[in-house]
């Protein structure tokens, strides 16, 4: 027997019950439906009563229901009764009024607090005031005998609570509460294994083919006492009234009508800015880092999109991270718009030229633009390197399938989560994911636990946490507050830039800060990053100053930028190890003839042919100083220089060739705008509950003419229908009441005496004058 999962089953039902509970039970059998007409009219009315306080309030919690403004209140309460915008409401309650509309659903109509309190074994205190909160997001409405819930609620909700469908709905008679506990007590083994399945949901059970004999039995001894209802020939279902029998009056399990409390750590003020601060600057550079990676050797973008694994971990190797973390500073700065695809025949990422002018900015400003991507892309890096259901590769980096809608909601959830937490609380994984789910039971993926782990990760890499709490600059990312202020908010925990580095003789050089601008690109282009931290080590070695020089640097203006850098003298190693690379710079010069090595060592040109692992290249002497290859220049210099020889690249007319280094970027291109809902301030609340109630007077007093007016209600009939009525009163010589679209499209009732019907038209009199009208515009026609 397979149990549908439309909800989920608690593992025991309470042990005791309120008193009231028994006649809650029988009462939720003898139920009095209300027909959707007057459902709809009550409904209207209910909003037409409303204060414009209350209006207001409604508005700013259903915003939906504001766009497009509707043109007065009977519309405002018909898209309020929609499925979807009813479907938006409920999925956006938090447990405890779920819960409690669930209970009112439980009973019949109309609500008393009391009653739905005991359905939930809690005081009526606690219920009053949400059901109060239910009526303001009209989802309740009031009538003259009391509350009763919206009717599209009921179709939101099939199963509340895991309660299946009344019997009384379907004018079938079950067992009251005292009999349905005499027969479970005596019931077999296996008709109560499936009561106590379908107790507490959900509801409706499937006998598959080949049943055992015993369940089959059971199911047959639960149908013939009532107990279960048969929808289909393989199905059972428990009616509401046996499960509130069955669960000692009760509607749920575990009612839980508080906010669960968040646990964690405490931290104090100034090392939670401090960390902030210190991943600040962490992820700044390494920003940097990734578009000087990729302005000098982009990689190359996947068919399907995307970023491909090998240039991943190559990133991560660069950038001295982890993966993920790699993933998750290629998608930052790709949301910021600071990172894109080229565009060209064989296309590459590669920094966009907003990434030179966000570059040039003071840190604080840069943070600023970085945050406020991160809040709102819709990208979730911690989906690369996953395989989603049903896919059969991973998810790669930049790639379309890191593109989740729900990413922005969720992060959204845990930042306030955090914000709300008291002060200085670091609160762990599983009480935030816990908090979501009470606040938002209805919207939660799927893997909750291991989306609030990522979505933490990247508060606390991006800055808005700082050892786990909220910082200052993160709270104001929140509030909403403008770029300005936000730099202005993480400006006193970024440290200084600094213009100095000091050169030290084991070949490194210690920056005390973040280096500024121009120093900082010249540091990552003559020397590797060791580490970082609150000082960053740079380590030269043959292969970062060959960089340098390849750029187009002399070993004289070298050493003479890192003298003026440096607050100590060029230590005599360093000076060595450039001296000596750039003696050795140049020496073999690769041309394109499909290409050429030009050596004046013919040592080294014999070593070169003599490598095995040079054998791609195809080398050939055809001269002591020249070799050939039917390979192309970039491919032989590339493998030169990764099997220990330090060529030139050299222009035909025999000059060496200065690679622009790092200036590959993508065309200029329209930095995308985040897709946005935008709110309803009380500003556009105001203006809208006056124009409402303007339409609804206007629409009073259109009634109220239509009323006054002489003649029957004419109701919209189709030209066929028009055509036969005007047929017979010209023949009978009889009056007609129509209404006729003018040419300014105002209908007007006329009491017409038509005297022929012909060519789509129809001649006669009207108020003594002889008129033809024509048949497409007559709205609707009634005999006089």
């Amino acid at each position: 027997m397979a149990a549908s999962p439309s909800s989920r089953r608690p593992t025991a039902p309470p042990a005791a019950a309120p008193a009231a509970a028994p006649a809650t039970a029988r009462a939720a059998g003898s139920t009095t439906r209300t027909g959707p007409a007057s459902t709809a009219r009550s409904m209207a009315d209910d909003v037409r009563e409303r204060t414009d306080g209350q209006l207001a309030e409604l508005l700013r919690r259903r915003q939906d229901l504001a766009r497009p403004a509707p043109a007065d209140l009977s519309a405002l309460a018909a898209r309020a009764g929609t499925r979807a915008s009813v479907q938006r409401a409920v999925d956006s309650l938090d447990l405890a009024h779920l819960q409690v509309l669930e209970a009112a659903l439980a009973m019949p109509s109309p609500l008393d607090a009391p009653v739905v309190a005991a359905l939930l074994g809690v005081a009526a205190d606690q219920v009053e005031p949400l059901l109060d909160d239910l009526w303001a997001l009209a989802l309740l409405w009031r009538s003259p005998e009391g509350l009763r819930v919206a009717r599209t609620v009921a179709e939101v909700l099939p199963h509340p609570a895991g309660l299946g469908p009344r019997a009384a709905d379907s004018f079938v008679d079950v067992p009251d509460e005292e009999t349905v506990r005499a027969l479970t007590h005596d019931a077999p083994a296996a008709a109560r294994a499936i009561l106590d399945r379908l107790t507490w949901g959900p509801p409706l059970a499937v006998l598959p083919p080949g049943t055992p004999d015993r369940v089959a039995e059971a199911a047959r001894w639960l149908l013939e006492k009532h107990l279960v209802l048969a929808p289909a020939a393989d199905q059972l279902v428990l009616p509401r009234e046996v499960a509130l029998a069955l669960r000692q009056g009760r509607s749920h399990a575990a009612p839980a009508l508080q906010p669960p409390a968040l646990v964690g750590a405490h931290r104090t003020d100034s090392e939670v800015d401090a960390a902030a601060g210190q991943q600040v600057t962490d992820l700044l550079a390494l920003v940097d880092e990734l578009a000087a990676e990729w302005g000098l050797r982009p990689p190359r973008v996947l068919r399907s999109g995307g970023l491909a694994v090998r240039d991943l971990k190559r990133l991560a190797s660069v950038l001295d991270v982890t993966e993920a973390r790699a993933a998750f500073v290629a998608e930052l700065a790709y949301a910021a718009g600071l990172l894109a695809d080229d565009g060209s025949l064989e296309p590459s990422w590669a920094p966009t030229p907003a990434y030179d002018e966000w570059q040039q900015h003071p840190g604080p400003q840069r943070w600023a633009v970085l945050a406020r991507a991160w809040l709102l892309t819709t990208r979730a890096p911690h989906l690369v390197g996953t395989t989603p259901a049903g896919a059969s590769g991973t998810v790669n980096a930049l790639g379309p399938e890191a593109h989740w809608p729900p990413a922005r909601g969720l992060r959204k959830d845990v930042v306030d989560q955090l914000a709300a937490a008291t002060p200085r609380l670091a609160p762990d994984r599983e009480s935030i994911a816990t908090a979501l789910g009470w606040h938002r039971p209805r919207r939660v993926p799927a893997r909750l636990d291991t989306v609030v782990g990522a979505v933490l990760g990247e508060a606390e890499w991006v800055g808005v946490t700082g050892r786990g709490a909220i910082s200052s600059a993160g709270r104001a990312l929140l509030d909403g507050r403008s770029d300005t202020d936000l730099a202005a908010a993480m400006q006193p925990h970024l440290p200084e830039p600094v213009e100095h580095v000091l050169l030290q003789a084991d070949l490194t050089a210690i920056a005390p800060g973040p280096l500024s601008g121009g120093l900082a690109t010249f540091m990552r282009l003559v020397a590797d990053v060791e580490s970082r931290g609150g000082a960053t080590v740079y380590r030269f070695t043959q292969e970062s100053v060959r960089r340098c020089l390849d750029a187009g640097w002399s070993a004289d203006q070298v050493l003479g930028a890192l003298g003026d850098a440096s607050q100590t003298p060029v230590p005599q190693p360093l000076d060595y190890l450039i001296r000596d690379v750039a003696r050795r710079h140049g020496q073999a010069r690769v041309g394109a003839m499909r290409a050429y090595v030009r050596c004046d060592d013919e040592a080294t040109l014999g070593a070169m042919v003599a490598d095995r692992e040079l054998s791609p290249l195809q080398l050939r002497s055809i001269a002591p100083t020249i070799l050939v290859s039917p390979v192309a220049a970039e491919t032989v210099l590339e493998f030169l220089r990764d099997n220990g020889f330090a060529p030139a690249a050299e222009t035909p007319d025999g000059g060496i060739v200065v690679p622009t280094t790092g200036a590959h970027r993508t065309p200029q291109q329209r930095r995308p705008t985040p897709v946005t809902a935008q709110t309803v301030d009380d500003e556009l609340v105001t203006t809208m509950v006056g124009a409402l109630r303007a339409g609804e007077e206007a629409a009073a007093y259109q009634r109220e003419q239509v009323a006054s007016r002489p003649g029957p209600t004419l109701p919209s009939t189709d030209p066929t229908t028009t055509l036969a009525v005007l047929r017979d009163a010209a023949a009978d010589r009889q009056a007609v009441w129509i209404g006729y679209s003018d040419a300014d499209g105002r209908t007007q009732r006329l009491l017409f005496y038509p005297e022929r019907v012909e060519g789509g038209r129809v001649h006669g009199t009207a108020d003594g004058t002889a008129r033809t009208l024509s048949i497409h515009r007559v709205t609707g026609a009634v005999a006089g």
